[in-house]
């Protein structure tokens, strides 16, 4: 594992945040153009086998959000409110889940019972389809509350995929205008949650400038680099990558909170994808691991401790 050197400060090559775009939500196709990365990845991978199983759950997924049943939105009350108070309009935390995120479930899970994926995972999809929806909404809870430890290894990713396709949802359908800056710039403005990685983009006015991006709702919203996206210290930020690598992908650690973030580079890869590309960089989260270091946000296909379940 090699260090980066550190040549910025925080915001040195950025606008002032009221010029730079401070939120882009994902599009209607993400799930496809993450299967479309996950096999890209999977040839040669030492997890080829469950990169390839999570590029049919992402199609699965993808087919749940182009079925998705229109929601009622949050009212005029509720925007103003969180507006108002700077707090996440879909809080994942705190707003109650309509029930349509576990038809999208079942959608999910008989496309998986029957796909060319491991006969335990088939079993896992079949097993779950018929779960009491009271232990379902027990799970959902658990993973939006980042207990996910306490969620079979086996039947985590299946839940956690339902959970993004229902938020990605909700998210599209209101649009960017609707949310907020919070004060928090660690977390998603959208839903609260956790950024599972950054990206730094390479095009446009967005280049050179990190994004961080959510774990839940795959929204990617504007902080400044060298700035830690947990505990927003900005002194002794350093970079570490994987000896032999092209440094498209390196761990930003904060000594203040002992945790760290990848940060993907697209001016070294832009056909990276910020859930995918997380996922299949697992050694250097071991590496860092060693080095006493937590991630500060999950991947959540990713069972806690790192546990990878292809059947």
């Amino acid at each position: 594992m090699s260090m980066a050197d550190r040549i910025l400060k925080p915001g040195e090559i950025e606008a002032p945040a009221g010029e730079i775009r401070f939120l882009f939500l994902p599009g209607r196709d993400l799930f496809a153009r993450r299967a479309e990365r996950f096999r890209l990845l999977a040839p040669g991978h030492s997890l080829g086998g469950y990169l390839g199983f999570l590029a049919l759950l992402a199609d699965a997924q993808q087919e749940a959000l182009d079925g998705f049943p229109p929601l009622p939105p949050p009212t005029l009350e509720e925007q103003t409110l969180c507006r108002e108070q700077g707090m996440p309009l879909l809080d994942a935390r705190l707003r109650s889940r309509n029930r349509a995120w576990r038809e999208g479930l079942a959608l999910i899970l008989r496309r998986m019972a029957v796909a060319e994926v491991p006969t335990a995972a088939r079993e896992t999809a079949a097993g779950l389809l018929c779960a009491a929806e009271s232990r379902l909404e027990e799970m959902a809870d658990w993973i939006l509350a980042g207990e996910s430890a306490a969620v079979p290894p086996q039947e985590s990713p299946f839940i956690a995929a339902a959970l993004q396709v229902y938020w990605v949802h909700m998210a599209t359908a209101l649009g960017e205008h609707v949310f907020v800056r919070l004060e928090a710039g660690g977390v998603c403005p959208v839903c609260g949650s956790a950024p599972a990685s950054g990206v730094v983009h390479a095009h446009g006015s967005e280049q050179g400038l990190r994004y961080l991006s959510c774990s839940l709702c795959a929204t990617q919203w504007h902080m400044v680099r060298l700035k830690c996206s947990s505990c927003e210290a900005t002194e002794g930020i350093a970079y570490y990558s994987l000896e032999g690598t092209n440094g498209a992908v390196k761990a930003e650690s904060c000594p203040d909170c002992n945790t760290y973030l990848k940060l993907l580079y697209l001016d070294k890869d832009n056909r990276m994808e910020a859930t995918a590309d997380d996922l299949a960089t697992l050694a250097l989260d071991m590496l860092m691991d060693e080095a006493g270091k937590a991630r500060s946000g999950p991947n959540l296909y990713l069972h806690p401790g790192g546990e990878v379940e292809e059947g």
